[in-house]
């Protein structure tokens, strides 16, 4: 890999970590997403629930996309894999979305 701390992340992780570790790093990110569509499905409106189920769609798409290209599945375009990539922009903006989901999820505890 030319620059392995960019967008092919997922193939050093699978180097350094092994089977192991990249099978670890799904799973992390399985149980983010678990947890983001518990929180959709239990929101209190409508539009809680379109935030929530969006957030999970964009970073699904985005693994998916990611680990994808690493395997040589999917084209290479560039997209960073949630949490892991090396990125300012791109882990901001991460962030946010799991800021929204706990905004969302403390709007039910508090309604409730």
């Amino acid at each position: 890999m030319p620059e392995q701390q960019t967008d092919f992340i997922f193939t050093v992780a699978g180097e350094e970590l092994g089977f192991v570790g990249g099978g670890g790093i799904i799973l992390l990110i399985a149980v983010l997403l678990w947890r983001a569509l518990r929180i959709a499905r239990s929101a209190t409106d409508l539009y809680s629930t379109i935030i929530a189920a969006g957030i999970v769609a964009w970073l699904a798409f985005q693994s998916f996309e990611n680990i994808g290209m690493a395997l040589g599945i999917m084209p290479v375009a560039g997209i960073p894999l949630p949490f892991v990539s090396y990125g300012g922009t791109a882990m901001m903006a991460s962030w946010i979305a799991i800021g929204l989901l706990q905004s969302i999820r403390m709007k039910r505890t508090l309604s409730a």
